[in-house]
């Protein structure tokens, strides 16, 4: 007796996987394009042909040009977010090392973003949005030591370990001065416990 196979439920794997590395292909291109300060210029023909499909085949996984960026910073916060909520709150060594391998993966695009604020562009929205999140995490990264303060003094503690948080502080550190990523580290968890003891 002939036993036939159904191979279908395996082609229709097979193509869920194709699918989704083209709109993987197709993000990765729109990452390219943007964080080279090239997605006002760039065209559908280029990022289709950067991701290696046809124009067509951007168009109907993303319906647009717009629909692309939307999809790819979508993911782009996904990983942010994922990685930078995984630090235990209260735990200054962690907060500064998970600040770290964030910017030490992240830290040039999020200089970028915060580049589009002052452009005028429609980017703009997603620089302060962008900015807010770093706002929310030293909020949660810190929350055991600001929520024991008054207001006024809470107040004064977040806009101080927002500056030194920032992917500029990082930056000067890193780039500026050449420091080291041990020497960052060990400054910027100085500065902050420092701040955080002081109760004036």
């Amino acid at each position: 007796m002939l036993v036939t196979i159904d191979r279908r439920p395996y082609k229709k794997v097979a193509r869920e996987h194709a699918q989704q590395r083209t709109r993987e292909a197709l993000l990765d291109a729109a990452d390219a394009e943007l964080y080279e300060d090239r997605w006002q210029q760039t065209t559908l023909q280029a990022l289709s042909a950067k991701a290696g499909v046809t124009k067509q085949t951007l168009l109907r996984h993303f319906g647009s040009k717009d629909g692309l960026l939307l999809h790819a910073l979508m993911r782009g916060a996904a990983q942010v977010l994922e990685q930078r909520w995984s630090a235990q709150p209260g735990d200054v060594g962690i907060a500064v090392e998970n600040l770290l391998e964030h910017y030490e993966e992240w830290g040039e695009r999020s200089l970028r973003i915060g580049a589009w604020q002052r452009g005028g562009t429609r980017l703009a929205k997603l620089s302060q949005a962008a900015r807010q999140v770093h706002y929310d995490w030293v909020d949660y990264a810190f929350a055991p030591q600001l929520q024991a303060l008054d207001a006024p003094l809470r107040a004064r503690r977040r806009g101080a370990l927002i500056a030194l948080c920032d992917v500029q502080t990082w930056w000067i550190l890193s780039h500026d001065l050449g420091f080291e990523r041990a020497d960052v580290q060990a400054t910027l968890t100085d500065a902050i416990e420092r701040l955080l003891a002081d109760d004036r």
